[in-house]
C-alpha cells in the first residue's frame, strides 16, 4: 500500500505530536507539496529569493523590466525589494488557513530584514513596517545581532511578530526572547493587543554545526565521527530546557537542516522546524520512526564540551557574551553568506535592466 501525504511521517508529526513544520522557502510548488502534509509557515532570506530567481529567471528579469516601468524613479535596491515583496506575498494566502484557525500562533510567512541593517536597528524596524503592510499573517526576521536583538524589542512593542535569525547559540536564543518578552510586556502596559501575536527564535542547528566542522579541520582536531552531527541538536534541546523553565511566549525553531537528526530528534517538543522541500521529500520517504525524543538525552555532549570551545560558548546558557554576538564565527560566516546573496541579487536586479548586446 502506498503511502499518503497525509499518512506521511512528516504529517505524523503534525498530527500526533506538539512540533510543528514550515518550508523553508516561499517558493510556491514547494510551499504547496509542503501545506498539503499539514506545515503551518514558510520563510524567505535572500538566498533563497537567489535560488527562486534562477528557478525561473525569465519570469524575475521580465517582472524586473515590469516594475522599473512603473516606478521609473525606483533604484536597484528597492526593485529588489519590490521581488522580495512579490515572492513572499504569492505563498502568504496558502497560509492564511492555518494562520486564522490559530489565531496567528501558525500560518507565518517570514520575510526578512536586509542583512546589510544588522547594526542599524532603527533602519531594521522601519523596514519591518514595510513588510507587515504585504499579508496579515507577515513576522519579520531579524539577525540575533547587538543591534538585532535592541530592534526585536523595539518591534515585539509595536507589534511587529519577531523571527530571530543569525543564531546559533542558547545565549543568542535567550537574549532575543527576552527581548521580544520584553517589548510585548511594554505592549500590554499600554493596553495594546498581543494575543494575535507569534514569535519565533531560531537555532540554526546545521549552521553551528558547519562552523564546529571548520574548526576541527583547522586545529587539527580528531573526534569520534557521530560526534558532531550531534552538535546542533545538544544546542537545541539546551535551549528547549531553558525555555521549558523560563516559559517565553515566542516558540523555538530548529532551521539549517543538515540530515535526519535535526527532524527525528525534536519530535515531540512544542517547537517549530523549518525544513528545505528536498529533506522534507526525502523524510516523508523514510522508514524513520516517528516518536517523541525531544526529552532524549544527546550523546557526546561531554567529548564536543572537552574538545570545541565554541560549543560551549554555543551550548552553555552563559557561554556567550552579547558583545560578541556580531564577531562570533557562525555570526560571521552567515552574515557573509547573507550579504552575499543579497548582493547578488542586486547583480541580477540590474543585469535585467540592461537590453542583451547579443540579440
Amino acid at each position: 500500500m502506498s503511502r499518503t501525504l497525509t499518512d506521511s511521517p512528516l504529517a505524523r508529526t503534525i498530527s500526533e505530536t506538539a512540533t510543528d513544520i514550515w518550508n523553508d522557502s516561499c517558493n510556491v510548488d514547494e510551499l504547496e507539496y509542503a501545506v498539503a502534509f499539514g506545515a503551518v509557515g514558510a520563510t524567505a532570506n535572500p538566498t533563497i529569493v537567489v535560488d527562486n530567481w534562477k528557478k525561473d529567471p525569465a519570469r524575475w528579469s521580465g517582472r524586473v523590466r515590469q516594475l522599473a516601468a512603473e516606478q521609473p524613479a525606483w533604484s536597484e535596491r528597492e526593485l529588489a525589494w519590490g521581488i522580495v515583496a512579490e515572492m513572499s506575498v504569492r505563498a502568504a494566502p496558502l497560509l492564511l488557513p492555518a494562520f486564522e484557525a490559530s489565531g496567528g500562533r501558525a500560518g507565518r510567512l517570514s520575510i526578512q530584514t536586509d542583512p546589510t541593517l544588522f547594526r542599524d536597528a532603527p533602519a531594521m524596524v522601519t523596514q519591518a513596517f514595510g513588510f507587515t503592510g504585504l499579508a496579515p499573517n507577515v513576522i519579520v526576521k531579524f539577525p540575533a545581532t547587538t543591534a538585532g536583538i535592541a530592534a526585536m524589542e523595539e518591534a515585539s512593542y509595536r507589534g511587529i511578530s519577531v523571527n530571530a535569525t543569525v543564531s546559533f547559540s542558547v545565549a543568542q536564543a535567550l537574549a532575543a526572547a527576552e527581548a521580544v518578552e520584553r517589548g510585548i510586556e511594554r505592549r500590554e502596559a499600554e493596553g495594546l493587543p498581543t494575543e494575535d501575536m507569534g514569535p519565533v527564535i531560531t537555532i540554526m542547528m546545521g549552521r553551528i554545526e558547519d562552523w564546529l566542522r571548520v574548526v576541527v579541520e583547522r586545529d587539527g582536531l580528531v573526534l569520534d565521527p557521530s560526534a558532531l552531527p550531534w552538535s546542533g541538536v545538544a544546542v537545541f534541546k539546551r535551549a528547549y530546557a531553558e525555555w521549558q523553565a523560563r516559559g517565553f511566549r515566542a516558540r523555538l525553531l530548529g532551521a539549517a537542516i543538515r540530515h535526519q537528526l535535526h527532524w527525528s530528534e525534536l519530535i515531540g517538543g512544542d517547537v517549530v522546524i523549518t525544513m528545505p522541500s528536498s529533506w522534507q521529500k526525502r523524510f516523508n520517504a523514510s522508514s524513520v520512526e516517528v516518536r517523541r525524543r525531544m526529552g532524549d538525552p544527546v550523546p557526546h555532549v561531554d567529548e564536543l564540551s572537552r574538545a570545541l570551545p565554541d560549543f560551549v560558548r554555543a551550548h552553555e546558557p552563559d557561554g556567550l557574551a552579547p558583545a560578541d554576538f556580531d564577531t562570533w564565527g557562525p555570526t560571521v560566516r552567515t552574515l557573509r553568506a547573507f550579504i552575499g546573496s543579497y548582493h547578488e541579487l542586486l547583480h541580477l536586479i540590474g543585469d535585467a535592466l540592461l537590453p542583451d548586446p547579443d540579440r
